[in-house]
């Protein structure tokens, strides 16, 4: 809480408190607008490739990082300047490293929160005030303008935090374009499948969320006690919902250590079986309210790799150490000699 999600965030949240906070995030989540990220995610990629052309060397992590903080905080209703996208970025990326650390690494995490939330507090208050026009159907106009269950508005705190659980995550998704890249270099035959058509991507890129680490569990408290399958749960009982396990589990994904993309072509979406962001429902449960801005990033940026640009990958350390958590690839993901595709 001090580091990843926020002290006070829908995910600290149960009940009917938990249902009011959850349908503000699902407000905004509609087809249109996860089109709309998606689109200004492109179009700061597309304009990024002259300058990666000209770099020479780009880490892949970095770059996309920055794309993503750009878009999601134009999507969102968030001023930006330019001069300020890397430092952003590195706070995200400091929260989302943080969470499972110890010393300088979590205390990265918590400080780079703090000036974040101090940061989207100022921009609530000014969007309260009218100084500054919140979009409508932006996050913003949907997290300032939002009264919870006792019908009051959020408390400016509050309210960053939750601010944050859409600029954050949307964010993290940098390390699954990442993951997308590292299947492409190492099952490179699906460079050509991939920009073939949507069916064959949205495939692959859900092979890539089950087959790749990101969080391994989430962890919650028992809310009422409750026996299942000769277990039994008491209340206040820490329990984690095993998400990598669950994603290999070679009852739910034969071969599930192989990466075979077309086993999504006979899987129907069953909610407690691919749990990559969470399990169950989206706006009742704790499941991700951002998976399908997960999915749709995730599908421009394959498209993006494979047809939109060409590059070499050099030699590097892109080992998956499981004990490090969230993972990542030591050296980011490094292209060079990259090329505007055509």
């Amino acid at each position: 809480q001090h580091t990843l999600v926020g002290v006070g965030g829908v995910q600290g949240l149960d009940g009917p408190a938990h249902r009011a906070r959850k349908a503000m995030f699902m407000s905004i989540m509609t087809p249109s607008a996860v089109r709309h990220l998606g689109q200004l995610f492109d179009d700061e990629w597309r304009a990024r490739i002259p300058a990666w052309e000209q770099a020479g060397r780009v880490v892949l992590h970095e770059e996309v990082g920055r794309i993503l903080t750009r878009a999601v905080c134009a999507w969102a209703g968030v001023p930006l300047a330019a001069s300020a996208v890397a430092r952003r970025c590195a706070d995200l990326h400091a929260m989302i490293a943080a969470p499972a650390a110890f010393g300088p690494r979590h205390w990265r995490g918590r400080l780079a929160r703090q000036r974040a939330e101090r940061w989207l507090a100022d921009v609530v208050d000014r969007a309260r005030d009218g100084t500054l026009p919140a979009p409508p159907g932006s996050a913003l106009a949907a997290v300032a303008g939002h009264h919870d269950a006792d019908g009051r508005l959020l408390p400016r705190r509050i309210a960053a935090v939750e601010l944050l659980n859409v600029l954050r995550p949307t964010v993290a998704v940098d390390r699954y374009v990442v993951f997308a890249a590292l299947a492409l270099h190492e099952h490179p035959g699906w460079r050509d499948r991939v920009r073939a058509g949507e069916e064959p991507t949205e495939r692959f890129v859900q092979e890539v969320r089950r087959f790749y680490p990101f969080f391994p569990v989430v962890a919650a408290r028992v809310r009422d006690s409750f026996d299942w399958q000769g277990y039994h749960f008491p209340r206040g009982r820490r329990v984690l919902l095993d998400l990598y396990g669950t994603n290999h589990h070679p009852d739910l994904w034969p071969e599930p250590d192989r990466f075979r993309p077309d086993r999504f072509a006979t899987w129907h979406g069953d909610r407690y079986d691919l749990v990559p962001q969470g399990g169950g429902d989206h706006l009742g449960g704790h499941r991700c309210a951002g998976e399908w801005i997960t999915i749709e990033l995730m599908k421009r940026a394959v498209t993006n790799l494979t047809a939109a640009m060409r590059y070499v990958v050099p030699p590097q350390d892109l080992a998956l150490n499981l004990r490090r958590m969230p993972v990542l690839p030591p050296s980011g993901f490094v292209v060079t000699d990259v090329r505007r595709a055509g």
